[in-house]
């Protein structure tokens, strides 16, 4: 058997970036309208700068109007939802992202709730959630919408096919799974603690793997010739003894990924794969809700 092909998160990536692009220019052309985004950043975390700083350059890239507002790590609650509501009542604002975690004395739960269910851009408000497991127009999280985004790509209409979700988080785990019982999925939810957890995913066409646990999905956990998203994103040493003596660690995800390929028919790699796709579905939340505040629902795809 082949190894299984690459599902190359880049490329579907630039291509919903541009599709964005396109239609921004269309709204600013025809309906004076620039959809804009606004992230929060509380804190110096390195990694959420990183990312934060992504966000910016992308969305300003695909001609939206773009904001970063930065507070300091002991800001307090009080003032971080003043900064919000500020940002609910802007007319210039469409898309609001708090760039997650928090300092460990903010209220997330708190924080989330205040952001106004159609800015909320990440999907992750009671309401929107409310609204997927409805089967009603929401603002869906970013990386959920990047999977199901690849796995079309891959294999086009997905009825009928059986999918198994390890990961119930609410981040991912649990809105892929109603994503994927929207496009009528035989869907099953399976976790760390699932008793025969190999043989659930042995039965699956589709394994979205969202454990957080590095290389936990072996080999022979997957059934031959199913599509494989691997959602995980964890840090480990290297291989190479001196390499890791030094402390360099590298990127790997949920599914051990070398011998997956021999068995999979189609598998997104770490990095490279589902990561590249979140920045690129932000965007596109933001082009949405910019359109459905302004009443170009219509115009939805």
């Amino acid at each position: 058997m082949s190894q299984a092909q690459i599902i190359d998160g880049k490329v579907y990536a630039e291509r919903v970036r541009d599709e964005v692009a396109r239609e921004v220019a269309r709204l600013r052309a025809d309906h004076d309208l620039q959809p804009g985004l606004a992230v929060i950043l509380v804190g110096e975390d390195a990694a959420s700068q990183v990312y934060v700083r992504s966000k910016g350059e992308q969305s300003l890239a695909a001609g939206m109007h773009s904001v970063t507002h930065r507070l300091p790590a002991d800001a307090s609650l009080d003032e971080l939802l003043l900064l919000i509501a500020g940002l609910n009542e802007d007319p210039r604002i469409h898309g609001i992202l708090l760039q997650l975690p928090l300092p460990g004395h903010l209220d997330q739960r708190a924080a989330l709730a205040a952001i106004s269910p159609e800015k909320d851009v990440d999907g992750l408000h009671v309401v929107n959630a409310g609204r997927l497991a409805n089967g009603e127009p929401a603002l869906i999280p970013c990386t959920p919408l990047g999977c199901m985004i690849l796995l079309r790509e891959t294999l086009g209409d997905l009825t009928g096919k059986t999918a198994v979700v390890v990961g119930r988080s609410v981040l991912v785990g649990r809105p892929v799974a109603q994503l994927l019982l929207q496009a009528d999925c035989t869907v099953t939810i399976a976790h760390s603690r699932t008793r025969n957890l190999a043989d659930v995913c042995r039965g699956a066409d589709i394994l979205v793997a969202a454990v957080g646990r590095p290389r936990m999905i072996k080999a022979d956990w997957i059934k031959p010739g199913a599509v494989v998203i691997d959602v995980g994103v964890n840090r480990v040493p290297f291989d190479d003894p001196e390499k890791a003596a030094a402390g360099r660690t590298k990127l790997v995800g949920d599914v051990d990924y070398k011998a997956a390929r021999e068995v999979a028919g189609w598998i997104t790699p770490v990095p490279g794969g589902v990561g590249l796709m979140t920045v690129a579905c932000l965007l596109q939340n933001t082009l949405t809700a910019a359109k459905r505040q302004n009443g170009l629902d219509r115009d939805l795809a």
